[in-house]
């Protein structure tokens, strides 16, 4: 495996030559990250050139529905699932409530359903709202101490009446990598349906949905290098079932019944620049040509590389010191690159204040993951200072960020 060369990544980020970013470290990637350029471009092009209504008989709608397609097509060969199965909503939370209405119409009264504390709330409040409908929730806590989910303890949650299980791959504060595989098996084999939240994962490299065997996938392109969208992967079986969502005449059609608002045809048409990008990412790495699904596999193994000898280095510091918590593991093999800490000896923030003197961007808040501080006793105002970075973060600006952490801790 080679090494990931950042000095290629940041030339595909317009965001790295702006002269108003010079100087400024970015550590808050997990609320949204950089566009790569492949987005921008083709975004750029779908205004300029095609921003009509699409399909229609003459060129320029021919040519909006085909930038369109090569969304789908693109992001569904990556993803490994089929051309159908794939879902470009407004955003993830947006996604999961037309979603939840859609399952409220298929499951009866006194059917379970199981949730975590350990979600951000786009994949735990709208669960949660089906009890009205007499849907039961069964809770699968995290260990108030280190906040992560043993998957031992679903065992006693499922049975015959469970209808699904809503988790996530990672968390957006703790970010421990539950085990996926293990959990969807669990799961599939009480006759549940699987919902992962990959908002926070997804960004660390693009997930093959077939190996992970989740039923039903979600992320979010604006924090994984794109559009400001929410995407969905849902199982042809399980999607041949759903309610429509839109209007009647919309019904049968999957990229419209989920979608009530209807499509943001540009956006849309810019997430294949997602595709471009790791395309470009891997020929510049790699020598033999793979398929997209393949390329994934090697693109997650670089990155991960990358943002793992960087986070051993933030995780190293941290841990020598006795005047910080960091929440979630210690062990940078067994988490993503979203480190959330809470100062013992200084109020947090100061601790941000300073920070931000040194020109880090860093963010304090409960990140719509409430439940998870609440189960940990943590207070929700301020909450906890969260530093996230991708595969495009340098050593140089990790030194940065330990330099300003001394300054602001010390």
């Amino acid at each position: 495996m080679p090494s990931l060369d950042t000095t290629f990544v940041r030339r595909q980020f317009p965001a790295f030559s702006e002269p108003s970013l010079q100087d400024w470290a970015f550590f808050e990637s997990a609320g949204g990250s950089y566009v790569c350029q492949q987005v921008l471009q083709r975004l750029s092009d779908f205004y300029t050139r095609t921003k009509v209504q699409p399909y229609h008989a003459y060129p320029t709608a021919q040519a909006a529905g085909a930038a369109i397609d090569a969304s789908y097509e693109r992001l569904a060969a990556y993803l490994g699932v089929g051309l159908h199965e794939v879902h470009l909503g407004p955003s993830t939370s947006q996604n999961s409530y037309v979603l939840a209405n859609a399952f409220r119409e298929m499951w009866q009264p006194g059917e379970e359903i199981v949730v975590t504390d350990q979600d951000h709330e786009a994949n735990s409040g709208v669960w949660r709202k089906l009890t009205d409908t007499g849907i039961v929730i069964r809770e699968w806590h995290v260990d108030p101490g280190s906040g992560l989910l043993d998957p031992r303890d679903l065992d006693a949650l499922l049975s015959d009446k469970t209808k699904m299980v809503a988790y996530p791959h990672c968390s957006n504060v703790v970010a421990h990598w539950n085990p996926v595989v293990e959990i969807n098996r669990k799961i599939r084999t009480a006759g549940a349906i699987s919902i992962v939240d990959g908002v926070a994962a997804a960004p660390h490299g693009i997930p093959n949905i077939e190996d992970l065997g989740a039923d039903i996938y979600m992320l979010s392109l604006y924090k994984t290098w794109g559009p400001h969208l929410g995407l969905m992967t849902i199982r042809q079986s399980l999607m041949d079932q759903m309610v429509n969502q839109s209007h009647f005449f919309h019904a049968g059609d999957p990229r419209k019944m989920l979608l009530p608002a209807g499509p943001d045809h540009a956006q849309i048409a810019a997430a294949a620049g997602l595709a471009d990008y790791l395309d470009q990412v891997y020929e510049h790495h790699f020598e033999k040509p793979e398929k997209p699904a393949d390329r994934g596999r090697m693109l997650r193994q670089l990155f991960a590389g990358h943002e793992t000898q960087l986070l051993s280095t933030l995780l190293d510091w941290l841990k020598d010191r006795q005047d910080v918590r960091i929440l979630g593991p210690a062990d940078a093999e067994r988490r993503a690159p979203t480190v959330s800490i809470l100062p013992l000896n200084k109020d947090i923030r100061d601790v941000h204040a300073v920070l931000t003197e040194h020109k880090l961007m860093v963010a304090t808040a409960h990140f719509y993951a409430a439940r998870l501080l609440q189960a940990m006793a943590i207070p929700l105002e301020p909450g906890v200072l969260r530093m996230s970075f991708l595969h495009y973060t340098t050593e140089s600006e990790i030194q940065q960020l330990l330099d300003g952490l001394a300054a602001a801790l010390d």
